[in-house]
């Protein structure tokens, strides 16, 4: 593996191999002002929400590696302590990149990128119309991080406010990850689109605890057939089927077939094969079915 020390990388480079392996990263559609009343719009992908009680988020608008001067999103914050964190989406990411131009001090992204400013309920700075969730945020404190280039400006918000587009959300008042059809950062130029094929669902395992991998037989747990994903989800389970379950299960006509089709195979044969249904069981997410014909052949 490539090794690198931070402290003898170049800052440019290091930017580049940190952007490239930590992503993908949501990105804080930031717009403030300053104490002339002029709106500035930025996108900032050094994001995330940290607290829901009290609600939270922090974002960073680094200083310049090129020139070592901070972005006109902290003179603002610092001047008038509001900002609001409008969520970027597919369709208006084009638009969001272009308000990313080192346009001059004073210049209007709103205007210059084709954004319609919402006033706030609470705070001074706009909202993006464009984008269907908007965060009136109060800035709690700016932790300056260092004073070169490259250096972050933590940004604490306190969110007050939140407005949502009603067309997102589900019919239980949720918003539903399908429709909203947010967009990530990732390396260099490219971006990542939250949306159809790229969506997968992970059960978290809040309340249950999964057998865990201790549990899974050998042939299983060293196979060359499954991936760490596979045995994941086989040791995730909180209990493995029962007796009664594991009974009907070889009941089956399609399962004595399979059974039968291993008969004159070597064991070790016998073991890869299973391996391979069992992938393909994990595949069409039946687990349990995975299982019987793991137990099956203890």
């Amino acid at each position: 593996m490539l090794t690198i020390d931070p402290k003898e990388t170049p800052v440019q480079k290091l930017h580049h191999y940190l952007l490239g392996a930590i992503g993908p990263r949501p990105i804080a559609f930031a717009s403030t002002i300053d104490l002339d009343g002029r709106p500035n719009l930025a996108p900032f992908s050094f994001f995330n929400v940290f607290s829901s009680n009290p609600p939270l988020c922090i974002f960073s608008p680094n200083r310049s590696g090129r020139t070592g001067e901070n972005k006109d999103t902290y003179h603002n914050v610092k001047a008038v302590p509001e900002v609001v964190i409008n969520v970027v989406t597919y369709p208006i990411v084009e638009q969001m990149s272009l308000t990313s131009s080192p346009y001059e001090k004073g210049v209007d992204e709103f205007h210059m990128a084709g954004f319609t400013k919402l006033p706030s309920d609470l705070i001074k700075p706009y909202r993006v119309k464009e984008s269907p969730v908007h965060f009136e945020c109060v800035v709690k404190e700016v932790i300056e991080l260092g004073t070169t280039g490259g250096s972050g400006n933590l940004i604490l918000c306190e969110i007050v406010k939140i407005h949502i587009n009603e067309s997102i959300l589900d019919a239980s008042g949720n918003i539903d990850q399908q429709k909203i059809d947010l967009v990530a950062r990732m390396g260099g130029d490219w971006y990542c689109r939250a949306n159809g094929s790229a969506l997968f669902e992970v059960k978290k395992p809040i309340t249950t605890k999964g057998i865990g991998f201790d549990a899974l037989p050998d042939w299983v747990k060293y196979s060359t057939v499954l991936s760490g994903n596979d045995l994941g989800k086989l040791a995730n389970v909180e209990n493995l089927p029962n007796v009664e379950s594991q009974l009907e299960f070889l009941a089956k006509s399609e399962t004595k077939l399979f059974l039968k089709s291993l008969d004159a195979l070597d064991e070790s044969i016998i073991q890869e094969k299973i391996n391979e249904k069992v992938k393909y069981l994990l595949k069409q997410n039946q687990v349990e079915t995975a299982w019987h014909l793991i137990l099956n052949n203890l």
